[in-house]
Parts: structure tokens; sequence; C-alpha cells
């Protein structure tokens, strides 16, 4: 009942209208008042308590550096560097956006920055180049999705508090899965332009490659930079983002002189506006996950699933479907920070990698970032391509569909994560 009464009231919230965050806190009190312990300074306390940590400290600093490196024309100079690459192949500027997508995560750790992105700097190229028009759409908002996948991610930090579980290893974790979901791109491209007759680019010279390679340079040190120093030991995945932010200030103003002084200070105030959305989002759900726990919900969520404790894989298909389910009409962050506290323990009785399941929930939150109704990416390539939903909609079809079939993949052999992740240093076990 306790259960089903949290459900109703929070999604009754997020039907009439209301900012995930309060209806979060709405859903919280109905649980104070159902459990008749209503105290308005536990909502304050728990808000404030819920943001004082110190891995959510990595949240503004990555912003800042995506901010930076987007206003900063990095993304222009990956496409002209991957152009040089492969852009002479048939269907050579599709290769081109998933190469961009893939650098452009280790960048920004934003689906919704990177699509627009590519939409926005690729997307009129391939129209004009005479590509199909929804397929180009679809591949370039699919591409923006690894961006939650591949560190920096503000996803997976968001999973490593909610579920408590270390960030760094997500971040190892992530590199394998994301550069997976690359290939399965390249793949289903290659056979969508078997039969196409479109015009390819002249090949790059040499010359050309290498001033494309000494011009991104910078660019592409960054993830070396953040992976690097992570995996060495050498800085936290929060002290890496403090050095994402500086480094990316200082290539931006000094060596590409792409951003001004004026534009830094909009930077900051940009990212300090979205530093607030999310932080408030996060304390409200700190205060329903302590009312979760207190009310026993997780409890009342394993007596429901304890006849698939046994199965791991059974289990993980079953709260994926459910993941699914609630990430076409939720966006990814609440979808993790609400969710996550109710799934964790279950997780752990199963036996099941922390880990893992952290990546397995975030990719499925990213595809449904895709998916209508609320898809926030699908929505974002129609806004900057102009075109209607029922267009973008039939060109992300394939692509959703191979990534589900990924990550059924993965579900059926976890090993394509884990391995990868024990390499790497990923792994909890």
């Amino acid at each position: 009942m306790t259960l089903v009464l949290f459900l109703a009231v929070l999604f009754l919230g997020i039907l009439i209208g209301l900012p995930i965050a309060f209806a979060l806190l709405l859903a919280s009190v109905a649980l104070m008042l159902q459990l008749d312990s209503f105290n308005p300074d536990i909502l304050a306390q728990g808000l404030v308590n819920g943001v004082d940590s110190f891995p959510l400290l990595a949240i503004p600093f990555f912003l800042v550096a995506g901010e930076v490196m987007s206003r900063g024309g990095l993304s222009t100079r990956i496409v002209a560097l991957a152009m040089t690459l492969v852009g002479h192949r048939r269907g050579g500027l599709g290769y081109v956006a998933i190469i961009t997508s893939i650098v452009l995560a280790g960048l920004s750790g934003s689906a919704v920055a990177d699509a627009a992105a590519l939409v926005s700097i690729l997307y009129p190229m391939m129209r004009n180049a005479g590509y199909p028009e929804g397929r180009s759409l679809g591949l370039l908002g699919s591409g923006g999705i690894i961006a939650p996948i591949i560190p920096p991610s503000l996803p997976l930090i968001l999973m490593g508090v909610a579920g408590n579980i270390s960030i760094g290893k997500l971040f190892m974790a992530g590199i394998a899965p994301g550069l997976m979901m690359g290939l399965t791109l390249m793949l289903v491209w290659r056979y969508m332009m078997r039969n196409e007759e479109i015009a390819t680019l002249p090949r790059a010279s040499r010359a050309e490659r290498l001033a494309a390679l000494k011009d991104g340079f910078w660019a592409l040190l960054l993830p070396v930079i953040i992976i690097g120093g992570i995996r060495s030991g050498a800085f936290t995945p929060t002290e890496a983002a403090v050095v994402a932010a500086v480094y990316a200030i200082l290539v931006s103003l000094f060596i590409y002189r792409s951003v001004t002084w004026s534009m830094l200070y909009d930077v900051l105030l940009s990212s300090a506006r979205s530093t607030a959305m999310v932080m408030f989002l996060v304390g409200a759900a700190m205060v329903a996950s302590w009312l979760i726990t207190v009310a026993q919900l997780p409890q009342q969520l394993g007596v429901l699933l304890a006849p698939l404790i046994d199965n791991p894989r059974l289990l993980m298909l079953v709260i994926m479907l459910i993941v699914f389910a609630v990430g076409m009409v939720m966006d990814l962050a609440p979808t993790i920070l609400i969710l996550v506290p109710l799934f964790m323990p279950l997780v752990t009785m199963a036996g099941i990698d922390p880990v893992y399941f952290g990546l397995m929930f975030v990719l499925n939150c990213s595809i449904g970032l895709l998916t209508p109704p609320v898809g926030t990416v699908l929505n974002v390539i129609c806004g900057v391509a102009k075109v209607n939903m029922s267009t973008a909609v039939r060109g992300v079809t394939p692509f959703v569909a191979a990534y589900t079939v990924l990550l059924g993949l993965f579900i059926l052999f976890p090993e394509l994560i884990t391995i990868p992740a024990e390499i790497l240093g990923g792994s909890t076990r």
C-alpha cells in the first residue's frame, strides 16, 4: 500500500505538470503523512544534506568544461578531423557523425549537448549531400546518447551517488559499452547505406589529416587526461572535473582563443543555473530516498520480485523492462534518482555486480531519451533541425531497435561489460 501511494502521488504530480523535484517532495510528504511522522524540518534538512556530497562537486565543473568546449568551437574541430579520416567512404558523413559523437562523449558527458552540436553542424551538410532526412537525423540523435556512457558522464555521477557505487569504477566500466554503441551504429548505418547512391567526399591527403589532427589535438587530449588520471589514481573523478574545467578554459582562452572573457562569464552563469536545477532535483531525490528506506519500500518491492532473486539474468530483464517503460515518460536524471534506491537492495541480494547494474541502468535510460513522448534528445534534434516529430521518430526507430538488441546482449552476456571493466579497473569484484 505504501509503495502504491508513493508512486501514485509521484506520477500524479508529474501528470499535472509539476517539476520532477516538486513531485518528489510531494510524494515524500505523502509518505510522511502515511507514516504519521510529518515534519517540515526533515524536508529542509534533507534538501541540504542531500547535496552536501563531495562526489556531486564534479557536476558543476564538468558542466563548465562541456560548456566551454561547446562554445569554443571544439566540436567543429573534431568534425573536421573525422572528415579527413572517413569522409571519403560510402555514407562517409554518417561515419563522421559516429566518430565525432564518441569523441564528444569524452568531452561533455551530456547527451543533449552532444546531440544538439551534431545536428547543428552535420545535419545541414548531410541534407545538402542528399542523405535521407530521417535516417540522418536518427543517426545524429542516436550518436548523442553515447555521452551518458563514456566518461566524463553526468548520469554516471548521479548513479554513483544514488546507488553508492564508485564513480571512478563506473567511469572505467563505461568505456567498452560506449565503444560498442558506436560500433552498433556503424553496422546499422553501413546496412542502410548499402544501396544509396550518394556522392562521396574526396579522400583527404596525409597533409590535410595531419593539419586536422594538429588543430584538434588539444581537444582530443582532454579525455586522455581525464581517463588516464582516474585510471592511474592521480586524481578522483571530482578532482578530474576540476582539472577538466581549468584545462578547457585555458585551452579555449589562450590556445584556440575562441572564448573571450565576456563569453566565459556567460558560460559560468549558464553552468551555475544548470547546476542549481540538477542539485535541487538531487536534494529532493535524497529526501525521497531516505523516506523510501524508512517506509521499507525496497522490502515491499523485494517481496514482489523475490522469486527472481535466484535468477540474476531474469531479474535484470524484469528490471530493465520496468526502467525502459519508465524511461519513455521520464527524463534520465529523475529516473536514476527515483528508481535506483528501490532496486539497489534487490541487485545486492541477487549478487549482481553493482557497476554492471549501474551501466545497464544508465544505458537503458539513455535509450529512453530517443523515445516518444518525453524523449529529451528526440525533442532537441527536432527543434535544432526544424523537422516534425514523426520524421524524427521514423529516423531513430532502427537505431533504437539496434540499441535494444545490444542491451539484450548485455543482459544475456554480462561478461561483455564486466570483463573489460576488470581489465580497466572498473569492476567491484
